[in-house]
Parts: structure tokens; C-alpha cells; sequence
């Protein structure tokens, strides 16, 4: 009797020991077990990256207790990979990028990842009017020759218990690009322990300039697994988008989105009216969302139902543009060497309108000297069984 008493003792201590270790089955988590939660710190690290014109390029890694991981590299400001954990708790890569500083600079780049200013997207002509004065740009598109993504950003580390962060600045010449006004712009990269990178940026200017930013990473959720993202389920709270013409410059004209292939507030896969879009190879276009209060709101949610891994979008800013990077293709190899696919990735750029500065009933983009210019976007991952 005393020995049957010692086995069930032992059995128990066993089965008791063995949960304690297991990840929880709730519906939606981080993907970790909560005593790989308290055996881990915060923490943020940095490595040589490469150089460019006389200037070092580091590649910095914030990491959470979680063990979730964002890089960037402070060349254009840029979101060089994102590691979070699949339904069975491995780590993978869900975005795409590059090896090495040359590619990153090269001309095939795409913006993989990259700050994107001093206006985000593209205006009409390369020309805008501003208090009665003709502005001639360097490009129709995302900030110029030499834009944002194009530059080398001093950073800051930001140490914290809960949060640890990377406070980039970089500061824009009165005439860069063809732009008016110096510009001092500052984006703080944030990961908290919810598993959220939150992107806050702020600016201030002496003279009246355009300001649209955003950031251009491509999301795959699968972690590499899928060559495409048309599974991938995506739902856009936005009930309008943005009718556009050649080179993909909106007409001012604001259209509804039901009964269209544009229609995603019902979430579903990207893949499923992809097909039925005239004119184009894919999704790329800019979607009116439902607030337009400049309070953060949710803004999108995807879910990879082989990985299980979850993302949803909150952001300040009236719009969205959703791209299936439609122009990668096999010549372009990514990290690792693996070559890029068409519709290899989608991204979520939180942003206000293109060609804003041409389209007085567009939400308003110049910022005046006085005034601050504030805004933010969360991207929040998460694991659904």
C-alpha cells in the first residue's frame, strides 16, 4: 500500500512538473509559456553593418522577455527583419530583407523595410504649390532621389524594463529634394512585452513643407514557408479607397469599395479576388479609413492560418495603402539568398493621402513652423491555435 501511495506521489509531481513547461492553448497568444516569460529581460544589442560615404552602419536588435526580436538598421531607417514565434512556438522571420548594407542601397531594394519621407508615396508631376510658390522635387515618388530611405539616421538606444526602444533622428536640409523648410524628424521604434512594435514619429519645420511618412516593410507570416501571401486572410476597416490613374496617382475621386475586389472589410484571403482586378497585377492602392479622428484605431488584421501567427494594424493616420509587392520576381534574392516571388509579401503602409499637396480635399499634409507633427502606428503580433 505505502509503495502504491509513493507512485501516485511521484506520478503526480511528474504530470504537474511536465505542464508547468507547456505552452498555454488559449485561442490567441504570444506564443510563449509564461516561465519563458519571467526567466527573460529586455534587451537591446548592436552590430557593424556595414559603411556608407565615410559613415558606420549598425544593425541594432531589440529583443523582448518573450524572446520576440525587431531589427533595424539606421540607413534609412530601416525595419530589417521582425522574429516572432508560429502555433507551435518556433521562431522565424515574417518579413522580408536583405543581408548586407549593398543591397539594402541597391537599386532593386524595393524599400524593403525603409523609412519613407519626406512625402511617402507620390506626387503628381514632382511639383506642388505651397503659399503661391512652385516646387520642383527631385522625383514624383516616396521622398525623392535621395529620400528618407536613403539616408544614414543617428539613433539612441532606449533601455526599459517593459519597453526597449531606438530613438532615430535626421534632420532634412531647407531644399533637400526640393523640398522647403529644415526638418527635424525623429521616429522611435518601440517593442513592448505585448509583442507590439509601435512606431512614433514627430517633426518640426521653419518653413511650411509637405510631410507624409511611413514605413515600408513586407510582411510574410508564414515565416518563409509560403512563397505567397494569397492564404494569408486579411481584413481592412475601410469602407472607401482612393480611385487613381497613370503611375498610380489618385484622380482626387473617392470611391466605395463594395462590390468591388477591393472589398475587404469582411476578413478573407488576399488571394481570393486578386484575379478579378482590371489594369493591374495586384493589390496597390490606398484605402480611406473608417477613422479619421488622428486618434489611434485599429486599422487592419492578417492571420496566416498554416502558421497561425496573427497581426493587426493601429494607427493616427486616415489611410492605408495595401501592396502585394506585384513587381518582385526570382532576380532578386533576399536574405539568405532565396529568391523573392511576386506576391511574396504584403504591406501595410499607415499613412496620409498621395498627392496630397495637389488635392486640397485631402486631409491636410503641410506642416507650418510652430506646430509639431505627431503620429503613430502599432503593429501587434500574436498566435491563434
Amino acid at each position: 500500500m505505502k509503495k502504491m501511495y509513493f507512485s501516485m506521489s511521484f506520478y503526480l509531481i511528474l504530470v504537474f512538473s511536465l505542464n508547468s513547461f507547456a505552452v498555454p492553448k488559449n485561442s490567441e497568444s504570444s506564443g510563449f509559456a509564461e516561465n519563458e516569460v519571467k526567466s527573460k529581460k529586455p534587451t537591446i544589442t548592436k552590430n557593424l553593418f556595414g559603411s556608407t560615404d565615410g559613415q558606420d552602419v549598425y544593425e541594432y536588435t531589440l529583443t523582448n522577455r518573450h524572446g520576440m526580436m525587431v531589427k533595424v538598421i539606421n540607413y534609412g531607417g530601416t525595419i530589417s527583419d521582425i522574429i516572432t514565434p508560429d502555433k507551435n512556438g518556433e521562431m522565424a522571420s515574417v518579413v522580408l530583407g536583405f543581408d548586407t548594407l549593398e543591397e539594402y542601397k541597391g537599386g532593386k531594394n524595393a524599400l524593403m523595410g525603409a523609412t519613407v519621407g519626406r512625402v511617402a508615396n507620390r506626387i503628381s508631376n514632382a511639383k506642388f504649390t505651397l503659399d503661391g510658390k512652385e516646387y520642383k522635387l527631385s522625383s514624383f515618388i516616396h521622398g525623392g532621389v535621395g529620400g528618407f530611405h536613403r539616408r544614414v539616421w543617428n539613433i539612441e538606444e532606449v533601455p526599459g524594463k517593459s519597453v526597449v526602444a531606438l530613438k532615430m533622428t535626421y534632420f532634412s536640409k531647407d531644399g533637400e529634394e526640393g523640398f522647403p523648410g529644415n526638418l527635424n524628424v525623429t521616429i522611435t521604434y518601440s517593442l513592448t512585452n505585448k509583442n507590439e512594435l509601435k512606431i512614433d514619429y514627430t517633426a518640426t519645420t521653419d518653413k511650411a513643407t509637405p510631410l507624409v511618412l511611413t514605413n515600408h516593410t513586407y510582411f510574410n507570416l508564414s515565416g518563409g514557408k509560403e512563397a505567397n501571401v494569397l492564404d494569408t486572410e486579411l481584413s481592412i476597416l475601410a469602407g472607401q479607397y482612393l480611385e487613381a490613374a497613370d503611375q498610380n496617382i489618385p484622380t482626387g475621386n473617392i470611391f466605395d469599395v463594395k462590390d468591388t475586389p477591393f472589398d475587404f472589410t469582411e476578413k478573407h484571403p488576399i488571394g481570393k479576388q486578386i484575379a478579378d482586378i482590371k489594369n493591374a497585377s495586384g493589390y496597390d492602392l490606398t484605402y480611406v479609413l473608417r477613422n479619421q479622428s488622428g486618434k489611434l484605431a485599429k486599422a487592419a488584421s492578417a492571420y496566416e492560418p498554416g502558421s497561425g501567427r496573427a497581426m493587426e494594424v493601429y494607427t493616427t493616420e486616415p489611410g492605408v495603402v495595401f501592396y502585394t509587392s506585384n513587381h518582385l520576381n526570382e532576380r532578386i534574392t533576399g536574405r539568405g539568398g532565396k529568391p523573392f516571388a511576386k506576391y511574396g509579401a504584403f504591406c501595410l503602409e499607415t499613412q496620409h493621402y498621395p498627392d496630397s499637396p495637389n488635392k486640397p480635399n485631402f486631409p491636410n499634409t503641410i506642416l507650418k513652423p510652430g506646430e509639431t507633427f505627431k503620429s503613430q502606428t502599432i503593429y501587434k503580433f500574436s498566435v491563434k491555435e
